[in-house]
């Protein structure tokens, strides 16, 4: 295992634990996580949030890695998102009253590491295929 996938490896495992502070001491001070499935950039601590409200709506919230490849300083992880929705979903459009039925949906992972931290964080989870599992469309 590479030092860079073990980096991306440690901020999946502070997702996992819940662990904020830890979630964001893996970025650079200026690193960002974009959700694209909502077209949203979070910078410096803002990071944080995405795991923060994925864990008020799915409490029992996994990440299934699946594969990973690495060129250079990027690292591409295909894996998916997985839990039961028992909290409110809170997305710019609204909020998402929980459903109590399953997510196991497919993602794309994008991140840039820069001197061992990570700079840059794309999220391409599949927003159609959560919204369908949910029951909102």
């Amino acid at each position: 295992m590479t030092e860079n996938e073990k980096i991306v490896r440690a901020a999946y495992e502070t997702a996992e634990r819940q662990d904020l502070e830890a979630f964001i001491n893996c970025f650079t001070p200026d690193g960002t996580l974009t959700d694209q499935s909502i077209a949203v950039t979070y910078q410096g601590r803002d990071v944080a949030k995405t795991v923060a409200v994925y864990a008020k709506a799915f409490p029992d919230m996994h990440r299934e890695l699946f594969r990973m490849f690495e060129v250079g300083d990027t690292i591409v992880v295909e894996l998916a998102l997985q839990g039961t929705h028992k909290g409110p979903l809170d997305l710019p459009s609204g909020t998402v009253q929980p459903t109590g039925k399953r997510m196991d949906a497919p993602c794309c992972d994008v991140f840039q590491i820069r001197d061992g931290k990570i700079q840059s964080f794309n999220c391409y989870p599949s927003g159609t295929v959560v919204m369908q599992q949910l029951g909102l469309r």
